[in-house]
């Protein structure tokens, strides 16, 4: 079955189409790829809002993407907003004049979301990724708002960072001050040495970065342009030193005329140059990749994943955990208590699937969950929760949208607190960042979680894996736990009862744990 797909990106410089086929056999194919260039985001970090002149000009190029799509008889699309609209004070009213006057919902993405659907579109690319991930590697992904920089060790994700580096962002912070030349340059180097010396201090201190995965519409300009008769995807660090020396003497003009582009995307050139240059020589990295993939490219990915219509090889989930579990170990958390709760609120969550109507999704917001419940106690043992309700707020977990972070972070905080149901902290909209399964009622669904997370803890209450071996059955309204652990297990049985209350009044069960008598 082949499949046409829309994917629409309103950024922060310009507005694209890309229309799609996607098939189990010849996977994601672009049709058709449309931009126009408009700078929202030079009015949002600029003056915090979106000029009216520019949502008519938004709705008139949104209406005439419908139109292609019309034409292209697309049975399915996705249209996401980035930083600009993120930012926006009157993004709701902008959001709600594209949906009246051409029909789109816009759904905002946080940025760890964006940063994770441009990433499963290097994955779509499965044999290359594969093989350049083997080592250490780096993604970095310089957008016009920002710049995220995410570590690969082995395989898996262990961290990632956003950080205040776009492109627009720094041509904008220039373009306010008179400069010659020269001094431009030294400005843009010590800007970016000031976001990227602290970053490597404390992420890159201990990791071997082989290679630079290279991503973002400013840098697929500038290599797919420079050299047309040499194009190539892997590039050297003595060429990036190359292209960045000849950026440098070129003037505005000269820009324009060699990468074809107009004075917008020349004024970023030097920009995008300098921030990759230097992010290969701090790294040390041999050479860079450049898949060529622009954000359209992973909205079709994304949807393609969700509805199953293709399968990737690498597991996105595992990212997520094995970047919280890094999380838990960079606030010092006792691992093996981490990795005992976890396996517990698994086999709970398990054992109660026809109880708790929650689906996979929620299932790794608990798993998340158990692995940083602990995280606060590395600033203060008093009010541990409260911390690690703010550290994780203040964390970016790739790949979970903002409610779904608030949902672990109030998880987390009240798994030792009381629970008040009328005073769970989920600020942002979920009809605006975010598709839950159930986002109509998210008190009861964090409820849930916390239920089964306080469970889960008191199951290792001692620290010492005593109910490793436990098996989960619900008999009645019981939720019979048994062990054959032959010492005493008195400490968890009373933390077992005393959280049972609250378990039996969410779910109508009531937690037992019994040992099995000895022979």
């Amino acid at each position: 079955m082949v499949r046409t797909f829309a994917a629409i990106d309103v950024g922060s410089f310009e507005l694209e189409l890309g229309i799609y086929e996607i098939s189990d056999k010849t996977g994601i194919r672009s049709i058709d790829h449309v931009k126009h260039v408009i700078a929202l985001g030079r009015d949002t970090y600029n003056g915090g809002k979106i000029g009216y002149h520019l949502v008519e000009e938004m709705c008139e190029v949104l209406a005439d993407f419908v139109c292609i799509m019309k034409e292209y008889q697309v049975e399915d699309y996705r249209a996401y907003a980035t930083s600009a609209m993120r930012e926006a004070k009157n993004s709701q009213i902008v959001l709600d004049q594209i949906k009246v006057r051409t029909g789109l919902e816009v759904r905002v993405i946080s940025n760890s979301e964006q940063r994770f659907i441009s990433y499963k579109a290097i994955a779509a690319k499965d044999a290359e990724f594969q093989k350049t991930i083997q080592k250490g590697t780096a993604i970095v992904d310089v957008g016009f708002g920002s710049m995220q920089v995410s570590l690969f060790d082995r395989d898996a994700l262990v961290s990632t960072q956003n950080l205040p580096l776009g492109v627009l962002r720094l041509r904008e912070i220039l373009a306010h001050e008179h400069l010659t030349k020269e001094v431009e340059q030294l400005l843009l180097t010590e800007m970016v040495d000031n976001e990227l010396v602290t970053f490597r201090k404390m992420y890159l201190k201990d990791r071997d970065i082989k290679n630079l995965i290279a991503i973002g519409e400013p840098i697929l300009i500038l290599y797919s342009r420079f050299d047309e008769e040499k194009r190539k995807d892997r590039v050297s660090i003595a060429e990036v030193n190359a292209v960045y020396d000849s950026l440098s003497r070129m003037t505005m003009d000269q820009i324009e005329e060699t990468f074809d582009v107009n004075g917008e995307y020349a004024a970023m050139m030097l920009p995008t140059a300098s921030i990759y240059k230097r992010m290969m020589e701090m790294t040390g990295a041999e050479n860079m990749w450049l898949p060529g993939i622009m954000m359209t490219d992973g909205i079709a990915a994304d949807y393609a994943e969700a509805k199953k219509l293709l399968k990737f090889n690498h597991s996105f989930s595992n990212d997520i955990i094995v970047t919280s579990r890094n999380m838990a170990k960079r606030y010092k958390c006792h691992m093996p208590h981490i990795q005992a709760v976890e396996q517990a609120a698994l086999q709970v969550f398990d054992c109660l699937k026809k109880y708790h109507g929650m689906k996979e999704r929620e299932r790794l917001l608990l798993q998340i969950a158990a692995d940083l419940h602990s995280c606060g106690k590395f600033v203060t043992m008093r009010d541990a929760t409260e911390c690690a309700y703010n550290l994780i707020m203040s964390t970016e977990i790739i790949g979970l949208s903002h409610v779904e972070r608030e949902i672990v972070a109030n998880v987390v905080r009240y798994h030792v607190q009381p629970f008040r149901y009328n005073q769970v902290q989920v600020l942002a909209k979920p009809s605006v960042y975010t598709r839950l399964v159930n986002p109509e009622n998210l008190t009861l669904t964090i409820a849930k979680l916390i239920a089964i997370l306080r469970l889960a803890n008191s199951m290792d209450r001692s620290h010492k894996g005593k109910l490793a071996d436990c098996r989960l059955v619900i008999r009645g309204s019981e939720l019979v736990i048994t062990t054959g652990y032959t010492g005493d297990v008195t400490v968890e049985a009373m933390s077992i009862a005393e959280k049972g209350d609250f378990f039996e009044e969410i779910f109508g069960i009531r937690p037992v744990l019994k040992q099995k008598k000895r022979v």
